[in-house]
């Protein structure tokens, strides 16, 4: 076994712990502690990515017990992928959390790093029941994130949040509960085989609780209708904690793209909802969140919509369940995860120069660095919108080409028109911001390297996925192929379990 797959879960575990003990030793302290490990976690998960392309699966049993009877960590071409994103996406919002963000309520580093425990968790385990203690570590942590820095609006949408995850948990454990009932076993691997092994009579069991499971995941991935709370929870958040959200949804999208194609497979979501209410919802989803970004009176809550838009984008690409669409998506993720991170971190910079008109697209005072600001607004606002040169334009072309003639015309009608109302809204807040100004400079003050740098980072990423575009999209096809072919996965998983 390689006891390289638990460091991304024991690296955070270990710094919440520490800072949770040394609380009362001054912020210095646990900076340090949290920036080493968030660091730490990128080579880490550099190293896995590139241990999992050789398209070998890595099992490691804890406390060596046998599948399915003990847990495992499974490491594949797409958990290694998230892994990378999320380091990435979390050690440059940690960066810029730490000039005084973090100092605005209690046990922010405890809890970034359980967030961070949660979500590596989630995309490295092997067993369902698993996937739901990680989500309910992640869920936890981000309840607390999402008040960071208190205030009525914070608290509206963190109890709209709290709510609507717990009904979701609740629905979760109702689904797995079914499954175990089903196939008396929670492991991933061997519920494939039970699954597509079962009788007759437990079909619609099985597909209960594969719509049940789709429900939980479509909250946690902001799918239409159950997309509302993140609007205002992303807005009124803090600008790293709004970051590090940016990964969340993808958890979501995660849970479906692994049990439609692993658990269920032609008795689950592949089979249900490919051909009817999947696509649709991802159009619907796509549509729902370009016309929040048209409505949208604030930056922040712009690019809170972006995050839904890209929701839909993404289950557009993975409801076609082909190597064609999964790959675009797969391209895709890591583009609008990085993009929308960026631009959060921007909106606050923009925020901070214009004093109290904040991030309102309205006239305000002038910027104190509006061409470094708004230099990276036009680079986020393009790789956003997905114009060409940038890795968006990339994403959605190879989208396109994908979809089936069949739903070509209604995919390419609704991607085209997000990505024309994604221009007219970014050009449209660009002007207000940068152009249409009043009155003298405000208070506020010129954001020095320590804040620039994690977003001018992050949104420069979109040019760096842009020239190494091809082999990006080599890998993506691959784990596109790995993943349509599950039977890789499961003897990996089950077979070792064998061995004495």
């Amino acid at each position: 076994m390689n006891h390289l797959l638990t460091i991304p879960l024991l690296l955070p575990a270990a710094a919440a712990m520490l800072n949770l003990l040394l609380a009362d030793r001054g912020h210095g302290l646990q900076r340090l502690i949290s920036l080493s490990a968030a660091a730490a976690l990128l080579p880490v998960a550099i190293l896995l990515l590139d241990l999992a392309g050789s398209g070998a699966f890595q099992v490691y049993q804890l406390g060596n017990w046998p599948a399915p009877f003990g847990i495992v960590l499974v490491l594949d071409r797409l958990s290694a992928l998230l892994l990378l994103i999320t380091a990435v996406v979390a050690l440059f919002a940690l960066l810029y959390a730490c000039n005084d963000d973090d100092l605005r309520g209690r046990d922010f580093h405890v809890l970034f790093q359980l967030l961070l425990l949660g979500v590596n968790g989630a995309f490295l385990t092997g067993d369902l029941f698993n996937l739901f203690v990680f989500f309910e570590i992640l869920l936890i942590a981000s309840y607390c994130l999402s008040l960071h820095g208190s205030g009525p609006k914070r608290t509206r949408a963190g109890l709209h949040y709290v709510v609507l995850n717990l009904i979701g948990s609740s629905m979760f454990l109702i689904a797995v509960g079914i499954l175990y009932a089903v196939a008396g076993t929670l492991n991933m691997a061997d519920l494939a085989v039970k699954v597509a092994a079962g009788a007759p009579e437990q079909a619609t069991l099985v597909r209960v609780s594969a719509l049940l499971l789709l429900v939980v995941f479509g909250l946690k991935a902001a799918i239409l209708p159950l997309h509302l709370w993140l609007p205002s929870l992303y807005a009124n958040g803090v600008a790293p904690v709004a970051a590090l959200f940016a990964i969340l949804t993808k958890v979501g999208l995660y849970a479906i793209l692994r049990t439609a194609t692993l658990i269920f497979g032609a008795n689950g979501p592949e089979s249900i909802l490919a051909g009817t209410w999947l696509p649709a919802l991802a159009l619907l989803t796509l549509a729902a969140g370009a016309v929040g970004m048209i409505g949208s009176d604030r930056l922040c809550r712009l690019i809170a919509y972006l995050v839904v838009v890209s929701s839909g984008t993404l289950l557009a690409g993975i409801a076609q369940f082909s190597v064609a669409g999964i790959t675009a998506a797969l391209y895709y993720l890591p583009h609008t995860t990085l993009v929308t991170a960026g631009l959060f971190l921007l909106a606050d910079l923009i925020a901070r120069q214009r004093g109290r008109t904040g991030d309102h697209l309205s006239p305000g005072p002038p910027l104190e660095q509006p061409t470094r600001l708004g230099v990276l607004f036009f680079l986020g606002a393009v790789a956003a919108a997905g114009l060409p040169p940038l890795s968006g334009f990339i994403g959605k072309v190879l989208l396109l080409q994908a979809v089936a003639p069949a739903d070509a015309v209604w995919l390419w009608i609704v991607v085209l028109a997000g990505s024309w109302a994604g221009l007219i809204t970014l050009s449209r807040a660009g002007s207000r911001l940068f152009w249409k100004t009043e009155g003298g400079r405000s208070a506020g003050f010129p954001a020095g390297l320590p804040r620039l740098a994690p977003a001018a980072v992050l949104l420069g990423l979109s040019v760096v996925m842009t020239v190494f575009a091809a082999p990006i999209t080599r890998y993506a096809e691959a784990t596109a192929i790995q993943l349509l072919q599950p039977q890789g996965y499961i003897a990996a998983v089950l077979d070792r379990g064998k061995q004495p």
